[in-house]
């Protein structure tokens, strides 16, 4: 996963200890791009959606293996929930967001496999090979992108499609927003599963490597269209097998 600029996240507490420094008002983004057709949007969706109900049905009996697997070998729940950023709709000056704090797109829940053991402290770090937090299930999901299966839901209730951005958390979403010029315009189509970024580049680990992903959901965010959306889930499936990407 990802953190600020030195490795570790350091998050400010208040007095009740809990953090608050990274939940600050900001000015709307205002973020352009190029208008598709309202049918091109539906087609695309469409794809995805079906794709995932198909998929889910497929996998669903290696899933239960899966939360056996995760179930047995290490103490905690099968499946790990997480705040993620999703899509920003907002429009023209101001558009229609009313929150308070500008969290950079909607909050959603992610769902994935458990990949590492439960621990009261969950300080926000890059992630390393041989990272010990991770456990030995964990690593072989983490390996061949299983523990991403459970997204499939999240692709069905509407959070994200199967392609699109990697969704962020808000904590670091902001961070990341404050230092790379141009990082909220991947906010403006929804997140996915896989994506054009991680059929290109392994897992960040450091600021260097969000910056050149960014420049490929920037490229997908300009051409996204069902037909790149079918092209994109094609190269998931190797990128899958011979462990390359960073799904």
């Amino acid at each position: 996963m990802l953190s600020t600029v030195d490795g570790v996240f350091r998050p400010s507490a208040d007095k009740t200890g809990i953090d608050r420094s990274w939940m600050r008002a900001r000015p709307a983004v205002v973020v352009r791009t190029r208008t598709r057709s309202k049918a091109g949007q539906r087609a695309r969706r469409v794809l995805n959606v079906i794709v995932a109900a198909i998929a889910l049905i497929l996998v669903s009996p290696v899933m239960a293996v899966i939360a056996l697997l995760v179930k047995l070998t290490s103490p905690g729940p099968v499946l790990y929930k997480q705040q993620r950023v999703g899509i920003d709709r907002r429009t023209g000056s101001g558009g229609n967001w009313r929150r308070r704090v500008d969290y950079g797109g909607k909050l959603f829940t992610i769902y994935k496999f458990r990949t590492m053991y439960v621990r009261q402290s969950e300080d926000q770090v890059w992630a390393k090979p041989g990272d010990p937090r991770i456990t030995p299930v964990g690593a072989f999901l983490r390996k061949y992108r299983l523990d991403e299966l459970p997204q499939l839901i999240n692709v069905l209730r509407g959070d994200m499609n199967v392609v699109g951005p990697r969704p962020e958390q808000p904590e670091i979403f902001v961070q990341l927003r404050d230092q790379i010029d141009r990082y909220p315009e991947r906010q403006r189509v929804l997140p996915g599963i896989t994506g054009w970024a991680q059929v290109n580049q392994h897992y960040d680990q450091n600021l260097d490597d969000v910056r050149r992903k960014l420049s490929f959901d920037l490229e997908y965010a300009q051409k996204e269209s069902a037909a790149e959306d079918m092209k994109i889930m094609l190269r998931t499936l190797p990128v899958m097998l011979f462990k390359s990407g960073s799904l």
